[in-house]
């Protein structure tokens, strides 16, 4: 039998990396990226090694050569034959090389590692229209301190029990790296809107009140919009996955197995198409609450109304990344929540129990008080 698999004709089978597994010169064992080195560690004898980085050459003006050792920038107009992404197929075969087991996994894994031996898998799929990432950020915080992490996000949660508080444990973590699509893209912007400014009338039995003017206004807005995300997966909570940004995309690597390696990982299943139409929507969001702001400022104002925006884009960009993800869960009640944290910079998002006595008791006290201060503001008068 021919050992290439890439030469086997079924539709579902992928290959992995040759330089994915990279064994420990001093005891044979499979290597796996190390977070606290950002290297290779072996997990049987503490071997560390080094991960050589990754450059990549382009050609400049004038003939001079570039070179680069992040992402590069795709033009999105060039985009339109990476747009599919369904490949027809939910599971593929992995046949491992270190020892020749064949193990199936879901259609949207790029990374895995293999039940029988232990090696890394990072698989290179047949399919035409898989795009590889462009780059990577790589874990940074390791599962000890996803756990010390999540521990000090827990006590901070001032509606949790007590209880869950004190007994809370994360189970075990599970590091991931997920697909984002990443957009850079000009923008400009018309707008018109109302803008109101309060003063104060008295009548002639000395009460005052708060009476608004209001004037109308319009303008121009320029921003630059730099690495807008969207993950590209729907399996999981996208609230919770928002609530883990920012990530520092600007630190990425030019993607190398060896960085996944130990990890799971997950291919997109949104495609350019759709990512685009999300941050469009998200960044037109951000632009509305800037040009909101913007005439606050330039009239003094103490509000905004009507405000109408029409932007256009130009000089759109995009890339393909792998970010890093610790998942875990814990039980409080026989009931699990799910929380994350950023493998780079430890943010924990998630769910957590409520205590029903603490809403309570919180929203009285808030009467309680405004209470008291309607009673005062009358005595006064």
């Amino acid at each position: 039998m021919d050992n290439n698999i890439n030469s086997f004709e079924e539709p579902n089978v992928v290959s992995t990396l040759k330089e994915t597994d990279k064994k420990c010169p001093s005891c044979g064992g499979t290597m796996d990226f190390d977070p606290s080195t950002g290297g290779l560690t072996c997990p049987y004898c503490g071997h560390q090694e080094a991960i050589e980085k990754k450059v990549e050459t382009t050609e400049g003006s004038n003939g001079t050569v570039n070179y680069n050792d992040k992402a590069i920038e795709h033009k999105l107009e060039e985009a339109e034959n990476i747009e599919n992404c369904d490949w027809g197929i939910k599971t593929k075969t992995v046949i491992c090389k270190s020892c020749g087991a064949e193990s199936v996994y879901d259609i949207n894994e790029i990374s895995a590692v293999c039940p029988y031996c232990g090696s890394n898998q990072v698989m290179e799929a047949s399919d035409q229209n898989t795009i590889a990432p462009d780059g990577v950020i790589p874990f940074k915080i390791d599962q000890k301190e996803a756990g010390n992490r999540f521990i000090a996000w827990i006590k901070k949660k001032f509606f949790a029990p007590k209880a869950a508080k004190e007994s809370a444990k994360a189970g075990k973590f599970q590091g991931i790296y997920l697909p984002y699509w990443t957009f850079d893209a000009n923008t400009h912007s018309t707008y018109s809107a109302e803008y109101g400014i309060d003063r104060t009338e008295t009548d002639k039995d000395g009460k005052s009140e708060t009476v608004t003017d209001w004037y109308w206004t319009n303008g121009t807005y320029d921003e630059f919009i730099d690495d807008e995300l969207v993950c590209g997966s729907t399996q999981h909570d996208e609230k919770m996955l928002r609530g883990l940004e920012p990530y520092h995309t600007g630190d990425n690597v030019l993607y190398k197995p060896e960085y996944v390696a130990g990890f799971g990982a997950e291919r997109y299943s949104i495609g350019i198409k759709e990512a685009w139409k999300k941050a469009k929507e998200r960044i037109q969001s951000h632009l509305k609450s800037k040009i909101s702001d913007k005439v606050r400022t330039d009239h003094f104002a103490d509000h905004v109304r009507s405000l109408s925006v029409d932007t256009s884009f130009a000089d759109m960009t995009y890339k393909y990344l792998l970010l890093p993800v610790w998942i875990s869960s814990f039980k409080y009640k026989d009931k699990v929540y799910q929380f994350m944290v950023n493998g780079e910079t430890g943010k924990v998002s998630g769910k957590s129990p409520v205590s029903a006595i603490r809403v309570i008791l919180t929203i009285l006290v808030v009467i309680a008080v405004i209470a008291l201060i309607w009673f005062l503001l009358n005595m006064k008068g």
